[in-house]
């Protein structure tokens, strides 16, 4: 588009004010006048800088003060020099730059720049940025093969981010629920190990049981442990529990065996089991990472221990049983009647806490992958979700962002797997969230956004959740997430598991007919296209011959009366001349 500008001393361009948005440190300049040099007759501003100068040339220089971009010489220039094609396109800027300026965008203004150009879809597409994506929300991918069917063994960050958002659609979708039998009491705690696709179980019956995911049969189970079993963690390496009578009793993983553990018992002298005692009362909640185990108990402590010594190294006090923890690289949040503290692993001192989160005791807590997302689960039947700042903001590290109260009676389990956070309640329901609109703040926002994104958030507002799984009437105590399935276990003393993989493959067909619609759209312009174009050039042509008669008509004129009668000359025998 072309700008004229005549002859001025100044120039203003109110009406079309050049924007300038610094994304890094949130600055907006606003260029709403450019001088122009004097003498000129026409100032013409297009796609590129032509300069056509005999002396010197224009500097262009940028007051910050007044926010203007001025024009200036150290020579006057001549009155006829024009300036043609005066505008810049961000591809004009070095390659090393427009990588940095797409590191500050977040993945859906990033997939709209690359629907600008090739070049910045190049750019746009092959960026490392998306690997940090994938990993801030789900971390490591489970298989290094691709999350869809018939598709390439080798895939992209943005293919595997593009897919495994795709995938969390599907808890918006349709589902069937299988259920598993084998406890002959209330099931107290299941835990899904999604990279293995086996599911861990137990509860009054002090037996744990395995089963696999896919298939919904039961694998394994121990012998009966002496006591109530409330919790139960595991990796690929170790599998632990944790009873009322104040022990924790694990197995690590044997080389060889599928299923990674052997719950029936040793069949050699050299046993995988072993057993911890430290606890003086129940235990309530357990946790891993790659060195430590993680306990806590009613007798208000929690206990950080050594996996490779089984040596309890810290002993974290608390003023309340400890009902929940939840630990993230080296801090770890735990809940303690109705407070919840956040603590330093490593050096054991208290970092921040909020005191009477909920109306009763905080029964659970969940974290996001980054660990800077806090979830609340309480007796009050709220969720609050909480943000894990590096700043103090208010004296605190801790700020409440966003509340859900989707159930009536106590929250007794939460899990997350981004973007869904899904609650468990004695009210017999499950409740499924969706936290992506909630994140408005970018991943390196100041603590000034932070601020500014709290006090919009968390307003007394509460948000509704985006589903309810319900029709169980007895008390659900534990749930989990994870492979498009949402596994829950209750008072009943049966395991249930919502399947949403039929979802995901409804999805995919109505996303592969879209694209189809959408490519027969495109085929369908493309014909009217040239259509239109072989039509015009038909008008042009006969366009071209009504100009000829036209032509000729003016040659050789008709004459006429003044009542629009015709008249040709004829002879004397009444015939026309030839």
């Amino acid at each position: 588009m072309a700008f004229e500008c005549h002859k001025a001393t100044e120039v203003g361009l109110s009406n079309n004010l050049v924007h300038s948005v610094d994304r890094a440190s949130g600055e907006q300049l606003e260029f709403d006048q450019i001088k122009s040099l004097s003498g000129k007759e026409n100032l013409t501003f297009d796609s590129k800088v032509e300069i056509e100068s005999e002396n010197t040339k224009p500097i262009i220089e940028f007051r910050p003060k007044e926010g203007t971009l001025a024009l200036s010489s150290a020579k006057s220039l001549p009155g006829n020099e024009v300036f043609s094609n005066y505008s810049r396109s961000i591809t004009d800027l070095p390659p090393a730059l427009i990588s940095e300026i797409l590191n500050c965008l977040d993945p859906k203004e990033l997939g709209i720049v690359s629907c600008v150009s090739n070049y910045l879809y190049s750019l746009a597409s092959e960026h490392n940025v998306w690997k940090e994506f994938y990993f801030e929300r789900w971390g490591q991918p489970i298989v290094p093969t691709p999350l869809g069917s018939g598709c390439s063994a080798k895939k992209t960050w943005k293919e595997l981010f593009v897919e495994r958002e795709f995938r969390s659609k599907t808890f918006l979708g349709r589902y069937s629920v299988d259920v598993l039998y084998g406890h002959a009491e209330a099931v107290r705690t299941v835990f899904l190990l999604a990279s293995k696709k086996l599911i861990f179980t137990s509860g009054y019956d002090s037996i744990v049981r395995m089963w696999d995911m896919v298939e919904g049969l039961a694998i394994a189970s121990s012998r009966p442990l002496g006591s109530t079993i409330r919790a139960v963690v595991a990796d690929t390496k170790l599998l632990i529990a944790g009873g009322t009578d104040g022990f924790i009793h694990g197995w690590r993983a044997e080389e060889g065996l599928p299923n990674l553990f052997d719950l029936e018992g040793p069949k050699n002298q050299k046993s995988s089991e072993f057993r911890l005692w430290e606890h003086e009362g129940p235990i309530t909640c357990l946790a891993l990472d790659l060195t430590r185990i993680y306990s806590g108990s009613w007798d208000m402590t929690v206990r950080v221990w050594d996996r490779s010594l089984l040596k309890c190294m810290k002993v974290l006090r608390h003023s309340d049983w400890v009902w929940s923890l939840v630990p993230h690289d080296t801090t770890l949040a735990t809940a303690a009647g109705s407070d919840v503290y956040v603590w330093d692993s490593n050096t054991g001192s208290h970092i921040a806490m909020v005191s009477d989160a909920h109306v009763g005791n905080t029964c659970s807590l969940a974290r996001s992958h980054t660990g800077k997302l806090l979830f609340t689960g309480g007796e009050d039947g709220a969720i609050h979700m909480f943000e894990l700042s590096n700043h103090f903001v208010e004296d605190n590290l801790l700020q409440q962002v966003a509340t859900w109260i989707p159930h009536s009676g106590p929250v007794n389990s939460l899990a997350f797997e981004f973007p869904w956070l899904v609650s468990a309640s004695s009210d017999g329901r499950l409740s499924l969230i969706d936290v992506r609109k909630l994140l408005k703040v970018s991943r390196r926002s100041a603590i000034k956004n932070s601020k500014r994104v709290c006090s919009q958030a968390y307003q007394n507002h509460v948000e509704p959740p985006q589903r309810m799984l319900h029709g169980f009437g007895s008390n659900l105590f534990s749930v989990g997430i994870g492979c498009d399935r949402v596994v829950c276990g209750g008072e009943e003393g049966v395991i249930r598991i919502w399947n949403f993989s039929q979802a995901l493959e409804i999805e995919q067909r109505v996303h592969a007919s879209r694209g189809m619609r959408l490519e027969n759209r495109m085929r369908r312009r493309k014909i009217q296209f040239e259509m239109n174009s072989k039509g015009g050039r038909e008008m042009n042509n006969k366009g071209g011959r009504a100009e000829q008669c036209s032509v000729a008509a003016k040659k050789n004129p008709v004459n006429r009366d003044r009542t629009g009668v015709f008249h040709v000359k004829r002879g004397v025998s009444g015939n026309p001349k030839a």
